[in-house]
């Protein structure tokens, strides 16, 4: 290379400062100060290859510290990533640009992860981390080989997730994974001495890790460290002492740098400095060469695989999984069969371990888990064996009381690819994931939530563990199919629409308590529709109910009373308003009629019925906390019971 290491570090502060500045908005800080460290990795030990971002078996390499996104941006265009442009950059934080303000997977191919909230990077790394080991224990070294990098800063370990994601990792031994902390002892508050004095190197060793540190402005020093992580078995922590916005003469060193722009008569100081003498985006062609020869390095290793690929037994089934395609025959129809010719009374959580049987034996990159609720989650079947250190062939993982790891492990398994993650917990405790459950939808993941114990129908634990508002919130969030089913048929059926869901995450929402099967038919998948006619009226229609869950079984209940008072009812079953908003008007139109009184019924809150029952419907639900009592007594006392729906609608129609 023409151009030394040096140089090329300043490239990129030299874009990251002008891109900032032109924006008017943005951090300069990170990347600066983290420029020598990424100019070592992506020169000399990440493996990639700039012509083929999607290469199955590159590097993962995650900027867990994604407010410095110019040092992803910066690095894709110096070393010859189709996208960005120049023309991207010089827009950076623009509408439309795909230099977004944090990196962002459906933007740019080689941006690995959408980063941002701190620490979720690191810890969907652990994920990335996990499903290369498991894939090695499957296809091989032939196929898969390659490692995890992380450029973390001071935030991300902080977050609470940090501590989750770092003790799964050494606990699973994660050798594979390597975090380049960016250790600049600066917050935006300013000193890091205002807010913590823990020993982070000594937490590190504690759950596993192996730890380095290094002078992040030293190449030596910063290839020794790496060196030395390369040659453990263990996941690894480099300290990269760094200055924030190294270069910046009068603010490197403060939070002046991590969230501003540097203004015009710094960012000249700056380029003085650094010996930069160059107008804003542009970049001498000794440097650009030097930086297309490292985006280079990887292509004879691309090819050389390409070839090992062509010639493994295996390459049609791990190109098949990579790819993110389901087998022809997933097992599900004779699944469905079987449940109509047998109908099963079990609570919808069991209906889902049932159905998983199925799948799991049909399916191998089903890989499952759960955060310390296996036996209530019921997400465990006889192909999913324990994933652990000895065994990364297994495809169960043992989270522990982890949700908010376990759900961030699940969008980095899904970003790798080659795996469908799903995991369990209790749906009260979905708001312990619901960042990571966020990401999963921003990033367009295919990712099963298993969330049981849906409503004050799990009983005596009590308010702190019956879910009132949880479906409502979550149906708020863009992306997200939060699928509630009555039966064991629309269980399996809800089943075959998440895993048929590539381009979002989805949330089963299960019972605890045994529901009966409704459904005599399984021909068509009616969940589809996310709300269908389960009954249709007998006398002329007056009502039509429209229930979730647990909740279909009384609305049936409650028709039957109706029709005897010659009152028809149709009863709705919507297991999900995300597929019943996507159908079009006129099937909208007549599932719910306008000459009608609607009625919702579901054991939660009311909030948001009120676009399908109207306001002048009526909703029944439960606007308060639950209480702790048997399932039935909480039902009859809440007033889900066929007197007082049958009552309240009567006074509705009379009024």
């Amino acid at each position: 290379m023409s151009a030394d290491l040096q140089t090329m570090a300043n490239a990129i502060r030299a874009l990251s400062m002008d891109a900032v500045q032109a924006a008017n908005s943005g951090h300069p800080g990170m990347p600066m100060g983290m420029a020598d460290v990424a100019t070592v990795l992506y020169t000399k030990y990440l493996k990639y290859d700039a012509s083929a971002p999607k290469w199955p078996d590159r590097d993962r390499f995650v900027l867990s510290a994604g407010h410095g996104s110019m040092l992803a941006y910066s690095t894709l265009y110096l070393t010859g990533y189709a996208s960005p442009t120049i023309e991207n950059i010089r827009n950076f934080r623009q509408l439309h640009s795909p230099c977004a303000g944090h990196p962002e997977n459906i933007e740019l191919e080689g941006v690995e992860s959408t980063t941002g909230p701190l620490g979720q990077g690191l810890a969907m790394a652990v994920g990335m981390a996990l499903a290369e080991r498991h894939l090695n224990a499957v296809f091989g070294d032939e196929l898969v080989d390659h490692r995890t990098w992380v450029i973390a800063g001071d935030g991300c370990l902080m977050e609470g997730i940090n501590h989750e994601a770092i003790g799964l990792a050494g606990h699973l031994g994660l050798g594979r994974l390597i975090v380049l902390w960016d250790d600049n002892r600066i917050t935006i508050d300013g000193s890091t001495d205002l807010s913590t004095s823990e020993d982070i190197m000594a937490r590190y060793a504690a759950t596993g890790w192996h730890v380095e540190s290094c002078d992040g402005h030293d190449f030596d020093d910063i290839s020794r460290a790496i060196e030395a992580a390369l040659k453990d078995n263990r996941p690894s922590l480099i300290a990269c002492k760094t200055l924030i916005g190294k270069g910046a003469p009068n603010k490197q060193g403060t939070s002046a740098t991590h969230g501003s722009p540097l203004g015009a008569e710094e960012i000249a100081a700056a380029r003085a400095e650094l010996g930069w003498n160059y107008p804003p985006f542009e970049i001498p062609a000794d440097i650009q060469y030097a930086w297309r020869a490292a985006g280079k390095r990887g292509v004879s290793t691309r090819e050389d695989w390409e070839k090992r690929l062509s010639t493994n037994y295996n390459a049609k089934e791990f190109m098949r999984r990579m790819n993110g395609e389901l087998p022809q025959n997933c097992a599900l129809q004779d699944y469905l069969a079987s449940l109509i010719a047998n109908p099963a009374k079990v609570a919808t959580r069991k209906a889902s371990e049932m159905v998983l049987e199925a799948l799991t034996a049909a399916i191998p990159e089903l890989v499952g888990g759960s955060a310390d609720l296996t036996g209530s989650n019921n997400t465990k079947t006889r192909s999913t064996g324990p994933l652990t250190r000895d065994n990364y062939a297994g495809r169960y993982i043992y989270y522990g009381i982890r949700e908010f790891g376990m759900a961030a492990a699940m969008n980095g398994m899904a970003l790798h690819g080659g795996i469908i993650p799903y995991g369990g917990t209790f749906l009260v405790f979905s708001d312990y994931c619901r960042n990571a459950i966020r990401l999963s939808a921003i990033q367009q993941l295919r990712v099963v939530y298993v969330m049981t114990h849906d409503s004050i129908g799990l009983g005596e634990d009590g308010p702190t563990h019956q879910p009132v508002e949880h479906l409502l919130s979550l149906r708020a969030m863009p992306n997200l199919a939060v699928l509630r089913p009555c039966d064991a048929v629309e269980t399996a059926e809800c089943w075959d629409l998440a895993l048929k869901n590539s381009n979002g995450p989805t949330l089963l929402a299960l019972s605890r308590q045994n529901l009966p099967q409704l459904r005599d038919n399984a021909s068509v998948n009616l969940s589809a529709r996310g709300g269908y006619r389960l009954r249709s009226a007998v006398a002329a229609r007056k009502v039509v109910l429209i229930a979730t869950g647990s909740e279909v079984e009384l609305a049936m209940q409650v028709a039957d009373a109706l029709e005897a008072a010659g009152q028809g009812a149709d009863v709705i079953s919507m297991p999900s308003w995300e597929y019943f908003g996507a159908q079009d008007a006129a099937y909208r139109a007549d599932i719910l009629p306008e000459n009608a009184l609607k009625v919702s019924i579901e054991a939660g809150v009311t909030l948001g019925w009120q676009r399908y029952t109207g306001l002048d419907g009526l909703n029944i639900g439960i606007d308060s906390f639950g209480a702790s009592a048997p399932a039935e007594a909480l039902y009859d006392h809440f007033g889900f019971s066929v007197d007082t729906i049958f009552e309240k609608i009567q006074a509705k129609l009379k009024a």
